[in-house]
């Protein structure tokens, strides 16, 4: 493929999708990620796209969000790294929040397999994934739906999370940085994001290194309120994401990710020469637990749920040793 026609559906790539990895540009163009990044920094220099950590984005500065079936073919084997990890950290019995996206999709694939489990969403693929799991209570939310990505939104679902109280609560988003947090494109989807984060003791946050310094419109977490993050390891030469992990991880945000090197213990380490302190403290636990209580059928309204007692799933240590 000749340079003009290799930039040209690099172009049409991040129009359609609004962001891509330089590691998927590479793969559909079928070439090296040094060329592709010199290809990128041509259209850039051309106004056309702007660079971002590991990957290229639409120009203008903000990120715009891309439709589900566009992200859904994107950095597939990342968000199924960071979902075998995200799901390593639910035990038994628990009752936690699942928000929307697809990171969170795949995760909800794995949960199926823990018994015990209550699952809150305001997402519809990811009650779709766990409508099979016997074991596996799931609890929608209320709101309207957003067709964009099958997610419920809006005053509805927000204040059917009123009074519920949940181990820790896994989400996602378009873009997280060290200074402003976790952030996404979409008002409504920011705000039940919230509402879900407020219902949980602990945040952990599913994104890929493609989203690390990223920054969106709305913020959905502060950096403050995260207590863990799981994403994959930033490609060697990506030092704006390394030093992005490092930056959080100096905050008090626990790192975990995927795909590490022999050379560091698998799931718990950043590229060489990046690694977070591992005494670290973890971030103090922002809400109490709700009390023991016996949970009803097997599909039912979050504010059902609230009305009553929840009960307490058991919340793991995570502090590093």
């Amino acid at each position: 493929m000749f340079a003009a026609e290799r930039r040209q559906l690099i172009l049409e790539m991040v129009r359609a999708n609004g962001a891509v990895s330089l590691r998927e540009l590479a793969r559909v163009v079928q070439t090296s990620e040094v060329t592709v990044r010199r290809d990128v920094r041509a259209l850039e220099a051309e106004g056309l796209l702007d660079r971002r950590h590991g990957g290229a984005v639409l120009p203008g500065g903000f990120t715009r969000e891309s439709g589900f079936p566009q992200k859904s073919h994107l950095s597939t084997a990342e968000k199924t790294a960071i979902a075998d990890l995200a799901a390593g950290l639910v035990g038994e019995g628990e009752a936690i929040v699942v928000g929307a996206g697809t990171t969170t999709q795949e995760l909800a694939r794995r949960l199926a397999r823990i018994p015990g489990l209550t699952v809150v969403t305001n997402s519809l693929l990811v009650a779709q994934a766990l409508a099979h799991a016997n074991r596996v209570e799931v609890v929608m939310t209320g709101g309207t739906l957003r067709g964009s990505n099958y997610a419920l939104v809006g005053s509805g679902a927000e204040q059917s999370l009123h009074g519920l109280r949940v181990s820790r609560a896994f989400i996602s988003g378009s873009g997280l940085t060290a200074e402003r947090g976790l952030s996404t494109s979409n008002m409504l989807s920011a705000s039940v994001d919230r509402a879900l984060v407020q219902a949980a003791a602990e945040v952990v946050v599913l994104a890929d290194h493609t989203k690390l310094g990223s920054d969106t419109m709305f913020q959905t977490v502060p950096t403050e309120l995260i207590t863990r993050l799981v994403t994959d390891e930033p490609p060697v030469h990506d030092e704006r994401a390394a030093t992005e992990l490092q930056a959080l991880a100096d905050q008090g945000v626990e790192i975990t990710v995927a795909g590490s090197g022999s050379d560091a213990p698998a799931g718990d380490a950043l590229p060489q020469g990046r690694q977070p302190r591992r005494d670290m403290p973890l971030p103090g636990q922002r809400r109490t637990q709700g009390g023991p209580g016996g949970l009803g059928p097997q599909l039912r309204s979050a504010a059902a749920l609230a009305d009553g007692p929840v009960e307490r799933g058991r919340v793991a240590d995570l502090r590093r040793r």
